[in-house]
């Protein structure tokens, strides 16, 4: 009896023989139920969607921000729209000073580096109704943006902006001069009526900045101003009107247009763009204790293999069973199949509870996401817990073995995510510990066309979803390959 499958079956036994080691597995699955519920707990009653309303949603289900301000006609069919952009300027932030006291705004100022002011052809003023845009960006250049998520470079410098609809399809096109036209690309947009023409839009100004032992974001409300001339429509009729979505609809003032001439002034404080994280709860908080239940599984993993080295007992499995390479992969397996099976139920369970509590208001994510979430926090706890173990095996002492794993993973996690190291170092930190694996946790995407703090403070990693969990997976077979080394070389 000298098969692999027995030295599996062994080492399951003796690890259903310890009491404690079964007991350790509930305590996991209690950890993250428990913080689950402190999680939902705090977001239901502070800051998240249920203070201040839910952002709508765009045509994909994804919360967005949908404020501009317009001066439009309607579009019925098919159309062309030309302008050129004279100018993009915001209005200076006025924040308080040390006094308290907020200085005068100073108009004419840059204007932030993702406002915009162009053409666009949207599907009716209904919050979050599809559109399709080209305009001129603060410090992007020429974008082509539509239904809040996608966005497409073009020309920097040019000015020039066209929009054609023939159809379903809206084609942006940019110039330089007015003459030599570039296409930039297209969207779908829904046929039928539609509101076409110019528009302005401006995310608000935000600072912010992670230093050792906290964070910091400062901001404000901003308004930005576009000017155009050379303003030319063909489909679309109807009177021009000025038309100010989102929230600052009702607060009009200091937003609008003006025409003087052929020249168009139009105001704007709301933004067109995907919603961040900052939208609300985001749904990984509920598996806040993680971290906990990869501690207390890690010193399951440690303990599987020193308590045989502390008692003596693995001279005996030693002996019995000579390939101690084989030995380890039993052990490995086992724990991570238990390990796995634990981070299951432990996962799974704080979803339901920490949704429970919360009330299910959360940046949405659809079922494949929330099997990723299950089934990579799951594999981040088994893999974690083989890595302790093979730290357990070239150390030989639980005290040391523990501390190196929860120095190596657990430290660094909340070191970074807690906002203890500056941004730089934390960002660091996540790509080189096995710590990065805790990117397998993050739902909300990064979005290039929205100025955000993405960083660990904010629930941002600086790895991949699976890249990180790969950096974990790397050290674990190395701790593995040293130990199988140590196991030939030293005396039981």
């Amino acid at each position: 009896m000298s098969g692999f499958g027995w030295l599996v079956r062994a080492e399951l036994t003796k690890f259903r023989s310890v009491r404690g080691w079964l007991v350790g597995c509930g305590v996991a699955v209690v950890l993250m139920v428990f913080f689950a519920m402190l999680a939902g707990a705090g977001t239901s009653d502070t800051g998240g969607p249920r203070g201040g309303g839910e952002p709508p949603k765009g045509p994909d289900g994804t919360p967005v921000i949908d404020g501009p301000t317009l001066f439009a006609q309607g579009l019925a069919g098919d159309g062309t729209l030309t302008v050129r952009v004279a100018s993009l300027t915001g209005s200076g932030l006025s924040l308080p000073g040390p006094d308290g006291a907020a200085p005068p705004a100073s108009p004419g100022a840059a204007a932030e580096p993702w406002a915009k002011a162009g053409l666009i052809v949207k599907s009716g003023t209904a919050p979050g109704s599809p559109y399709a845009a080209v305009m001129v960006t603060g410090a992007h250049g020429v974008r082509l943006q539509h239904d809040f998520v996608h966005d497409l470079a073009g020309p920097r410098d040019a000015r020039w902006l066209r929009l054609v609809r023939a159809g379903g399809t809206v084609t942006a096109y940019a110039s330089v001069d007015g003459s030599a036209w570039t296409r930039v690309g297209s969207a779908a947009v829904p046929t039928g009526a539609a509101t076409a023409g110019i528009f302005v839009a401006t995310p608000p100004h935000e600072e912010f900045d992670q230093f050792l032992g906290g964070t910091s974001s400062i901001g404000g409300k901003v308004i930005a101003t576009g000017t155009f001339d050379n303003l030319t429509v063909a489909g679309a009729g109807g009177d021009w009107r000025t038309l100010t979505l989102g929230d600052d609809r009702d607060d009009p003032d200091g937003l609008g247009s003006s025409r003087s001439g052929d020249t168009v002034t139009v105001n704007a404080a709301g933004d067109v763009a995907p919603a961040g994280g900052g939208a609300g709860p985001k749904l990984e908080q509920t598996l806040v204790g993680g971290f906990a239940a990869l501690t207390v599984l890690a010193v399951l993993g440690v303990l599987f293999v020193t308590t045989e080295y502390r008692r003596g007992l693995v001279r005996t499995t030693f002996a019995t069973t000579p390939g101690r390479v084989r030995v380890l992969a039993a052990k490995a397996v086992v724990l991570g199949g238990i390990t796995f099976a634990v981070g299951l139920v432990a996962t799974t369970a704080a979803l339901f509870v920490g949704s429970a509590f919360r009330g299910g208001d959360h940046y949405p994510v659809g079922w494949a996401t929330q099997l990723r979430l299950v089934a990579g926090t799951a594999a981040l706890l088994a893999v974690a817990a083989v890595f302790a173990l093979a730290i357990g095996t070239i150390l030989r002492r639980g005290a040391g073995a523990v501390a190196a794993v929860v120095v190596l993973t657990t430290l660094p996690y909340i070191l970074s995510v807690a906002a203890v190291l500056p941004v730089v170092p934390a960002q660091w930190v996540l790509r080189l510990t096995p710590a990065a694996a805790f990117a397998i946790q993050q739902t909300v995407p990064v979005w290039p066309q929205v100025h955000q703090a993405y960083t660990p403070a904010f629930g941002y990693f600086p790895l991949p979803l699976w890249g990180g969990f790969a950096v974990l997976c790397g050290w674990t077979a190395a701790a593995l390959a040293l130990a199988a080394v140590l196991l030939r070389r030293r005396d039981a």
